[in-house]
């Protein structure tokens, strides 16, 4: 259906050394798993599951201890961008313009092309009338927006969003889903880390289950939340909703 997988990950582990005398801690066991361009991925789990370090390999921060993460088939620089939870910590210009201008200058971008990316990146987030502020002085949902922008003046089409809903009030939890949804339509590809199934759902093309460490399930979100095994700690948010379609806080 998506033709060549963008992202192959193949009999990925990850292993953290224990104390004197214990056994190591095996975070990731042999995960296979393959995300297609263009596709919205939602990965759900409980706190400790690994969905964190998981993104964090595929984006290239963290050496697995074993397997491999292919892009288009070829160990190459993984061109993505990760919109780490709490957004403060990717957070450094001293103005809104500024720290989105910080990316494109790392790639070597003319002082124009800076400019026309950093211009096209504040009206697609909406951050126009923040331009020169502080980042400081942001809520919690512009320093969100704030972190998308940055990723797309640098020309990402992958984005991984690590629990986008978190800390965020209703207003703010729209203002994302919108921004997700506007992504969705411009043919980026999202990977999405989230336990809160119930605020985007509707938007997902495929679901997968992580659960200490391994890939439980893969698939359609409705099929998916058939098999729930809760043991893994994923609440199924159908129960309040009319189905997939309505787990949403988007507004209409």
């Amino acid at each position: 259906m998506y033709g060549q997988a963008l992202f192959s990950i193949r009999r990925l582990s990850r292993i953290f050394s224990g104390p004197a005398g214990e056994e190591p801690c095996r975070a990731l066991r042999d995960i296979n798993l393959d995300i297609y361009e263009g596709q919205c991925l939602l990965i759900a789990g409980s706190n400790g599951s690994g969905k964190t370090l998981l993104m964090r390999i595929i984006a290239g921060l963290m050496e697995p201890s074993g397997g491999e993460v292919l892009f288009r088939g070829k160990n190459l620089r993984r061109e993505l961008g990760l919109v780490f939870q709490d957004a403060d910590a990717q957070i450094v210009g001293e103005t809104v313009e500024e720290d989105i201008a910080l990316g494109p200058e790392n790639l070597g971008f003319s002082k124009a092309g800076v400019r026309e990316r950093v211009d096209r990146a504040i009206d697609a987030l909406g951050l126009s009338s923040r331009r020169t502020s502080p980042p400081r002085s942001l809520s919690g949902g512009e320093k969100r927006r704030l972190a998308v922008a940055g990723i797309l003046a640098m020309g990402c089409d992958t984005l991984i969003m690590d629990e986008p809903f978190a800390n965020l009030d209703w207003p703010g939890v729209v203002r994302t889903l919108h921004i997700i949804a506007d992504l969705k339509k411009n043919g980026k590809t999202l990977i999405i880390l989230t336990h809160e199934l119930e605020k985007v759902l509707a938007l997902a093309d495929r679901l997968v289950i992580l659960h200490r460490g391994e890939v439980r399930d893969d698939g359609l979100p409705e099929e998916v939340l058939d098999r729930l095994d809760p043991a893994w700690g994923v609440r199924d948010p159908r129960r309040n909703y009319a189905g997939v379609k309505d787990c949403s806080w988007l507004e209409a």
